[in-house]
């Protein structure tokens, strides 16, 4: 298990209590700090956590984690979700099915009509484009993120960059239950300005822009604190 962090002391508590509750099927839980200044760290390592530091964004802490680590499977979450109550027996049941990735359903934060739709949106981009997202969570084989390269340490679409080389590879599939993601950004932009903006920043990266470009785009003046999409 791996989770990239930066100043999440209000929302990592909440998932590494989810954590807890069937602590018995993970081998490894590895917190990685990129540099917080809320206690973050000492916030995971009361929890039994392990913690390490890496600097340069979301990319680079999910690749040091995956360093870091040995179980013969990763999941990776991010630190502003919580698991649903049946996760441990859906991740159970993937364990012992054919070769795949999986992930999570996506649940946003809140509630209304265009809430649903999107989630609904991202059900099917996930399933028919085979393009999850990092805010969905990730559990896959090692031996199969070997294979495809791995993390790369980008400070922005490390995910993005991931899954369409690992969906060359292994169908991914979806675990069943949805992740809670933390609505903040949703809230602070709204939803039409949070699809708008992360529609141009992927055709901005298809277009070949590069990561760094884009993390100043989607950070402006507050790239030195780059942190996990909100």
């Amino acid at each position: 298990m791996v989770i990239p962090v930066l100043n999440e002391a209000s929302h990592l508590p909440l998932v590494l209590a989810d954590l807890a509750a069937a602590s018995g099927i993970l081998a490894e839980l590895l917190v990685v700090d990129g540099g917080s200044s809320d206690g973050t760290g000492a916030i995971a390592r009361l929890a039994g956590a392990r913690v390490a530091g890496a600097s340069g964004g979301r990319g680079a802490q999910l690749a040091l984690g995956a360093q870091q680590t040995t179980a013969p499977w990763l999941l990776f979450l991010h630190g502003d979700t919580r698991l649903p109550p049946d996760w441990a027996g859906a991740v159970t049941r993937a364990l012992v099915s054919p070769p795949a990735g999986w992930y999570f359903k996506l649940q946003i934060e809140g509630a209304g009509l265009g809430l649903k739709l999107l989630q609904a949106g991202v059900g099917l981009r996930s399933r028919w484009l085979q393009r999850p997202y990092g805010d969905q969570g990730l559990l896959v084989r090692r031996a199969d993120y070997l294979a495809a390269g791995g993390f790369q340490p980008l400070p922005l679409m490390e995910d993005l960059d991931l899954v369409e080389r690992l969906a060359s590879r292994r169908r991914l599939r979806c675990l069943g239950p949805a992740l809670l993601v933390a609505g903040r950004r949703w809230r602070r932009l709204g939803l039409w300005g949070c699809l708008w903006q992360n529609w141009r920043l992927r055709r901005a990266w298809r277009r070949g822009v590069g990561a760094e470009a884009l993390a100043q785009r989607y950070y402006g003046n507050k790239t030195k604190a780059i942190k996990i999409w909100q």
